[in-house]
């Protein structure tokens, strides 16, 4: 392929759209700006068919860099600001990184890299990039104690699904997500806003809910992504009525039924939709109808290029979407034979509809026998007085375990109501699942803590 025949970031970006911004808290940058600026310097000759480390202190620089980049480098990583210093090594030589961006040089002075490039708010350039090469995107896994895997995408394939589901799709649209997108559920929004002709407001770490949702709405943002777990947070803030999006997307967790219902309350006007996806699998799917689960239907149909299959209750996806590899010395293969990507996530069948029911690794076990956590939780969910629940096993001298929840209550509840609210969780409960999965205890707690990913933590007594 010649370069003429190559795209990257930069390429979709107009000095015609003057209005398309990409901001933080404390800067916006224009996009059609971008053509005209650097963040690197100029330095991009000697980044040119580097494997580049990005590292920034905030995405606003990490997603100017981005642009800049792609086309450029051989090989990006995406370093997410939560990555422990203790993996750092490993993951560069794995990747092979001779080249880091970042405007925290301190930080890398003793990685064993050659090229340390700074990075800084736009500047003008003097020179203006070419796109060289198709650039591999590589990204790091989540929820693992140990060293995250790298799995490389091409930017044909992380693009795969925009403008394939028709309620995300708009021009003029102002994106933002509570993701952050150096990984692959921000990455995505971001690529949405780049490519579909849209802004981009970030997310900042830290930030006060009231603080972003008010800045949302001053930013006039009309497409918002986030986990279920990030919208569950927002719902039980008092703060959804200062906010009217268009469209409200969740992924990276299983969206139940009191979620989906809670947002279309929240944002009558909002088309809700929640998306399947992964870092490894990619886009699989969305669903706009505002159920839980996915049509039945979908599973066997090769739709836009992506194929879906059901193994054992574990939903497995072949795409162009997915990635083509994981990235290292002693990588496992991303794919089993038929080119499919076993996702671990489980599912099943109820009528005409498939459940997701939680992690085929997030079993826990109750004397023996196996529940899902999530499965749980989504009964717990339905209560009309509670807003989020996390169920998990603690020791029992009797059983090995016990499943406890812990329950976070909606605002305004009364306090005195506690114990009969936790007589009707129980309620249900044992009206909708199995005696050994009904919890032995309801615990009510202030709030429950959340990965950087967005996702619930969960952690076992």
């Amino acid at each position: 392929m010649s370069p003429r025949e190559l795209f990257a970031l930069r390429d979709y970006l107009s000095p015609e759209l003057p209005g398309r911004t990409i901001s933080d808290a404390r800067h916006s940058v224009s996009l059609s700006g971008i053509l005209q600026q650097t963040c690197l310097i100029d330095r991009w000759r000697e980044l040119s068919g580097r494997s580049v480390l990005l590292s920034t202190s905030s995405q606003l620089l990490a997603a100017l860099a981005m642009i800049e980049l792609d086309g450029v480098a051989r090989r990006l990583l995406l370093c997410p600001p939560d990555l422990k210093d203790d993996h750092i090594q490993a993951l560069i030589n794995d990747a092979g990184i001779d080249a880091i961006v970042t405007d925290q040089p301190l930080r890398w002075s003793d990685a064993g890299v050659y090229l340390i490039v700074g990075a800084c708010l736009p500047e003008r350039a003097q020179t203006k990039p070419r796109t060289e090469r198709a650039t591999e995107w590589l990204m790091l896994t989540s929820g693992t104690s140990g060293v995250p895997k790298i799995v490389g995408h091409t930017l044909e394939g992380l693009t795969g699904a925009i403008g394939t589901d028709a309620p995300a799709r708009g021009d003029g649209a102002v994106w933002a997500t509570f993701y952050d997108i150096r990984r692959y559920g921000g990455l995505q929004i971001f690529l949405r806003a780049v490519i579909g002709g849209g802004s981009m407001v970030l997310s900042e770490p830290g930030e006060p809910l009231a603080d972003h949702v008010a800045r949302l709405s001053a930013r006039g943002v009309t497409h918002i992504s986030g986990t279920p777990s990030h919208w569950r947070k927002l719902l039980m803030s008092g703060v959804a009525s200062n906010f009217s999006p268009r469209y409200v997307r969740l992924s990276g967790e299983i969206a139940d039924q009191a979620v989906l219902d809670g947002l279309a309350q929240a944002f009558p006007n909002a088309s809700i939709g929640h998306a399947y996806a992964s870092t490894e699998a990619g886009v699989g799917f969305a669903v706009n109808d505002g159920r839980a689960g996915f049509p039945a239907g979908l599973i066997g149909q090769n739709r836009d290029g992506v194929e879906m299959k059901v193994v054992d209750g574990s939903l497995r996806i072949r795409s162009k979407r997915t990635a083509h590899a994981y990235i290292g010395t002693n990588a496992a293969a991303l794919t089993d034979a038929d080119g499919f990507v076993d996702t671990g996530d489980m599912v099943e069948l109820r009528g005409d509809r498939y459940y997701f029911v939680g992690r085929r690794g997030g079993i826990i076990n109750i004397g023996g026998l196996k529940v899902h956590p999530e499965e749980i939780e989504a009964v717990i969910n339905r209560h009309t007085d509670v807003r989020m629940s996390r169920a998990r096993s603690r020791k029992s001298p009797i059983t090995g375990a016990i499943v406890v929840a812990d329950v976070v209550l909606s605002e305004g509840t009364d306090a005195s109501r506690s114990e009969a609210i936790a007589k009707e969780i129980l309620a249900l409960c044992r009206a909708a699942l199995p005696a050994h999965k009904v919890p032995a205890m309801v615990r009510f707690v202030e709030q429950l803590d959340v990965t950087p990913a967005g996702k619930l933590a969960r952690a076992d007594a």
